[in-house]
This record gives structure tokens, sequence and C-alpha cells, in this order.
């Protein structure tokens, strides 16, 4: 691989899936950095965070659509209304346990949501939208 990206975050109550999810990125070095956090609210507050004067600017989030406290939906709203430079670089894909057809449509009113897949990610599937979304920073 030539180039990784910078940092994958990964926003999900479910401890196995963020454990599997982290593994297979690493093992494919498509990330330098994989961030977790467990529900949408902890997931703002850390695209509102800074280190060193910046915000984390992960360059994909993989976002679940149920958890507790904040879930997908409400994430996406109050994402919507963060600065640019708060949130990813290119694209959020929403991850569900279940293909439910009413969340799909749901997701496609959202800019944002570039990608909606059914959990866990395998290595195919994660190849197929690292290259979609960053064909020329990963190959």
């Amino acid at each position: 691989m030539a180039k990784k990206l910078n940092s994958i975050l990964l926003v999900d109550d479910d401890n196995d899936c963020n454990f599997f999810h982290e593994r297979l990125i690493k093992k494919m070095e498509y990330a330098e950095h994989v961030y977790i956090v467990n529900n949408g609210r902890e997931a703002i507050d850390f695209l509102k965070s800074k280190v060193n004067g910046k915000h984390p600017h992960p360059d994909i989030i993989f976002l679940d659509i149920n958890m507790p406290i904040m879930n997908g939906w409400e994430f996406i709203e109050e994402y919507q209304k963060l600065q640019d430079n708060q949130k990813a670089k290119v694209m959020l894909i929403m991850l569900t346990t279940s293909l439910n057809p009413d969340d799909l449509e749901h997701a496609k009113q959202y800019k944002d949501i570039k990608g909606y897949k059914n959990k866990y990610l395998d290595k195919e599937s994660m190849s197929e939208i690292l290259k979609e979304f960053f064909s020329e920073e990963v190959s």
C-alpha cells in the first residue's frame, strides 16, 4: 500500500464489533490511527475536541445506528451543525446489523452519509469503500 489514511473513527456501542473493525483496519494497514467511541455524544465531543489546536478530522467515520445516549440518527443531526473542520474529511458510512429498507431510505436524505453497510465489515467491503472514496490515498 502506498499511503495510509490518517485516521478512522469507529462509533459503536458494540465492543466486539469495534475490536473486530479496529483489528481489520490495522491488519490491512489502511490507517495510521483508529479511534473508538461508544455513542454519538462521545463522537460529537471527540470531533469538537482539539489536540495542539487542531480538531481530529478523521478521514472516515463508521457509524452504528442503534446506540444508547445518542443514536446514529441523532448524531447525524448534531454532526450537520459542526463546522467543516470538525467533520470527517471525506465521508461517513452508516453501519447496522439489519439492512432495514426504511433506514436505508432515511440515510439517503443526508448528504454527509456516503454509504450504508451491514456490519461486520470484511476485507472485501472495507477495500471497496476505501478504493471508491480514497483511491488516490490508498492503493
